[in-house]
């Protein structure tokens, strides 16, 4: 609309309860806001019809000189992240979800009573504006306001140029001012998509088949994790968010789908920390028919390929420091890394007594019921992963920790398992699935027996799944990758919370 009204300024504007404790500025927009109402302008806008954005002028009017202008009259729709108030004229700058320009009113092009409107306007309001575009003497592209219209009201001020949200947990909770004045985020959450979606093209155009698998799951299973528990009053009974969707995919190698994904959250009841947050993202894939040495040259040449097409390198800096994906990344096995560590060489045949003695040695705290595959495991995240800076595939892991592993053909003390770490932690977790359903049943009633013992990460016995390997698994490894994780690389980002939007963060 255009702006002309018949103004009234009423001397007495009531301010809502809740407000009445509010800063001097609040309360003036909320003053503001009332006098608009009272002049017949509606300060929230039901819709708006913009023709253009901020990008497509840029690249459309780049050819203008400095004092040229062009006849195109647009309309643009967004922000005033800027306002600098004049005599008779006046320049903003809108900000778009693509980018910002500068507007320039005046009374000129919007009459007496236009241009007062104009500046009545704060930093923060969403504006229609409708006007020519032209390149200013001093080279910026500009739209001449002759048009405008409030869309919606801010009422509280943006921090000023970021000094108002120093403080790091409240940028993470109050999220949509950390989007607003701080351009690092956005490039972040569109790292975080394209990352996303090089790795959904790539799987896709290999044949892998995206499903959907359940979130509440009757029995939580397909990671050592506490579940986070919930209770459906309909049934009547408790139901888990999901810890992963391992035990689901692999249903469907047992109905004939040869190679499927799912990119989406798991939930786990554990610690919040920079490395962890209670829900997040993961691709699992399975494929029928390979192994866990096929697997770890698929992931060498998909994320050496989506690390290329995001990055522009495959070199490329964290946290001061460069990293390098380009294949093939080093692989060794997780005892000859423990046995470099330790200073001497321990096996499948080292005895219990003497991991004992190296973990004590080591400082690694033990607890009740752990063998040898749980200390080995437990000595290398503490004495070798924080240190594997170079992408390095982690090969054989313990069967101990490996429930859903299958035995290593040549040793049965280990499973057909790896893991990718980069920068100190780990990216990846693969192996050669184990298809026996008489060895998968041993091992989940081992796992509920450590239940019994006090263990809350042990699986619980999925007999459903178990009749589902019955009627025979084919030949097949699977893949988790942590999105999160991959993402903080590619970002140079210290925290996960950096690249989840909406991180969870303690009550206060």
């Amino acid at each position: 609309m255009t702006v002309s009204e018949e103004m009234n300024h009423p001397d007495d504007l009531a301010i809502p309860p809740a407000f009445r404790n509010e800063s001097e500025q609040v309360i003036r927009r909320l003053q503001k806001l009332e006098e608009w109402r009272a002049r017949g302008i509606e300060p929230y806008a039901w819709r708006y019809t913009r023709r253009d954005t901020t990008a497509e002028l840029h690249e459309e009017y780049q050819y203008l000189e400095n004092g040229e202008a062009s006849d195109y009259r647009t309309a643009l729709a967004g922000r005033l992240m800027a306002l600098r108030r004049h005599g008779k004229a006046s320049f903003a700058d809108l900000e778009d979800g693509w980018g910002r320009i500068q507007l320039m009113a005046s009374v000129d092009s919007l009459g007496e009573e236009g241009y007062r409107l104009f500046q009545e306007l704060d930093i923060g309001d969403w504006v229609g504006a409708e006007g020519t575009v032209f390149r200013s003497r001093r080279g910026e592209l500009t739209v001449r306001v002759e048009e405008f219209r409030l869309l919606s009201k801010s009422l509280r001020p943006l921090p000023e140029k970021w000094h108002g949200l120093k403080d790091v947990e409240l940028r993470y909770r109050q999220r949509y001012l950390d989007l607003l004045v701080n351009p690092e985020v956005k490039r972040k959450l569109q790292v975080r998509v394209r990352t996303i979606g090089e790795i959904r093209r790539f799987l896709d155009e290999r044949g892998f088949l995206e499903v959907e698998t359940p979130m509440l799951h009757l029995i939580p299973g397909g990671a050592a994790a506490r579940p986070f528990v919930t209770y459906h009053h309909a049934l009547g009974e408790e139901l888990y968010l999901r810890i992963a969707p391992e035990l689901f995919l692999k249903r469907c190698l047992v109905g004939g789908l040869e190679k499927v994904y799912e990119i989406n959250r798991n939930f786990r009841n554990e610690g919040i920390s920079y490395k962890h947050n209670p829900e997040f993202t993961m691709l699992e894939f399975y494929w029928a028919f390979v192994d866990y040495l096929d697997l770890a040259a698929f992931l060498e040449e998909m994320l050496s390929e989506v690390v290329g097409r995001v990055m522009g390198d495959l070199k490329f800096t964290y946290q001061g420091r460069e990293i390098d994906f380009t294949p093939p990344w080093r692989r060794l096995t997780l005892l000859e890394a423990v046995s470099r560590a330790v200073g001497e060489e321990v096996d499948s045949a080292t005895p219990p007594d003497r991991w004992k003695k190296l973990a004590e040695v080591h400082e690694v705290p033990l607890e009740e019921g752990w063998g040898p595959g749980k200390t080995a495991t437990e000595l290398f995240e503490k004495l070798v992963e924080p240190h594997l800076w170079e992408p390095t595939l982690v090969m054989d892991y313990p069967r101990e920790v490996s429930p859903l592993a299958r035995a290593h053909r040549s040793d049965p003390f280990l499973t057909e398992r790896f893991e990718l770490i980069a920068a100190g932690r780990e990216i990846a977790n693969a192996f050669s699935e184990l298809i026996d359903p008489l060895d998968q049943r041993e091992r989940f009633e081992e796992q509920a027996r450590r239940r019994e013992r006090g263990d809350e990460e042990a699986h619980l016995v999925d007999y459903d799944y178990l009749r589902a390997m019955e009627y025979g698994m084919p030949p097949a490894g699977g893949l988790g990758l942590g999105i999160d994780r991959l993402v903080m690389l590619l970002t140079d980002s210290h925290s996960i919370r950096e690249v989840i939007l909406f991180p969870h963060l303690r009550p206060v």
